[in-house]
């Protein structure tokens, strides 16, 4: 339990005994927690100084009850014992600059990058506690985003398909009430028979879907890229993209900015690549792609920073999915002050 997210009643079945008793022993008497000198303000800040390294990484994670928590993390200690520099109370950037200044100016300035995401209190809090450091901007953040721009697009169509089958349902109900009101003619605009209890059937693509279910059925091809679309996905996203070229034009500036931050190039080669992609972005006049080119315009240098030695904030999303599953092993957190404790013995 000092070095493993484990649970006290992980123990029962091995060596017999009552995990809830041993869970009491544990936090009362055998861990320490109760003379811990931070036990004060444990759930305000902690900081271990020691910990700090020149690449960092900082984000936010829900430790309980919606509460956040932002927490900086040793890059180089990959997860492991060691990762954990700082963790503090909530997102307000004053409040976790007054922890973060706490750790030596000295040690501070020795950072020489952190990885961040697109949230404006992470940038005042890197710019004011790391000076020196480089800051870059996580790329799957706006690779997010634009996902998000695209599924969008496709749900505007749905609901507009939507729209357009309830109406023509309506229609054909209205003609057939009209037809045996006026006792025919029962035939449709080409001459064949209609049956007097006919049901109506929404037009059919040549795979078999109507367009509605084309759309909602394309959700998951469209987070992907085209090389792993198995053969069915290749089928549907080529009459999805007939059907709906907007769908096709967003998936295209999607995929094309996953493939700038895939290449291996410089970061002024990485700028050439961004402003042709703003100027296509321009050209389509989405204004949920238009938004997202305008913000990443505004940190185009943070976002360019990824070129130099291609950083992302993967290790600090991989700590936050730990903590979580701790948590969700412990089936919640009774006590929040050793529940950092115990993030404090494993990762600090």
């Amino acid at each position: 339990m000092e070095t493993h997210p484990i649970t006290a009643r992980s123990f029962e079945d091995d060596y017999h005994i009552d995990g809830d008793e041993y869970g009491r022993a544990y936090k009362d008497h055998l861990s320490g927690y109760r003379e811990w000198s931070e036990l004060g303000h444990a759930d305000e800040w902690l900081i271990f100084p020691e910990n700090i390294s020149p690449h960092v990484s900082i984000d936010e994670t829900c430790l309980s009850t919606g509460e956040v928590y932002t927490i900086a993390s040793n890059k180089d200690a990959h997860g492991r014992k060691g990762c954990l520099i700082a963790v503090v109370k909530g997102t307000k950037a004053k409040d976790v600059i007054k922890a973060l200044m706490k750790i030596p100016e000295a040690l501070r300035m020795s950072v020489e990058e952190v990885t961040l995401d697109f949230s404006e209190s992470m940038h005042n809090i890197v710019e004011k506690c790391f000076p020196k450091a480089m800051r870059t901007l996580d790329r799957f953040h706006h690779q997010q985003f634009c996902l998000e721009a695209l599924q969008e697009v496709r749900r505007e169509y749905r609901r507009e398909q939507m729209t357009l089958d309830a109406h023509a349902r309506e229609e054909h109900r209205l003609m057939m009430r009209q037809l045996q009101e006026n006792d025919g003619p029962f035939v449709d605009e080409e001459g064949n028979a209609i049956r007097r209890n006919a049901r109506y059937y929404p037009e059919r693509l040549e795979n078999g879907e109507t367009r509605a279910e084309l759309l909602a059925r394309s959700k998951g091809l469209l987070m992907m890229s085209p090389e792993k679309w198995t053969d069915t996905q290749k089928e549907r996203a080529e009459i999805l993209f007939r059907e709906f070229p907007d769908i096709k034009t967003a998936f295209s500036l999607t995929h094309s900015l996953r493939m700038i931050f895939s290449q291996r190039c410089t970061k002024e080669q990485g700028a050439v690549s961004l402003h042709s992609w703003y100027s296509k972005v321009g050209e389509f006049g989405n204004k949920a792609f238009n938004d997202i080119a305008a913000a990443m315009y505004d940190r185009e240098d943070e976002i360019l920073n990824y070129f130099v030695n291609r950083s992302t904030n993967a290790s600090a999303e991989s700590l936050n999915a730990k903590i979580k599953h701790f948590r969700a092993q412990l089936r919640g957190i009774i006590d929040r002050k050793f529940f950092l404790f115990r993030l404090m013995k494993i990762y600090a």
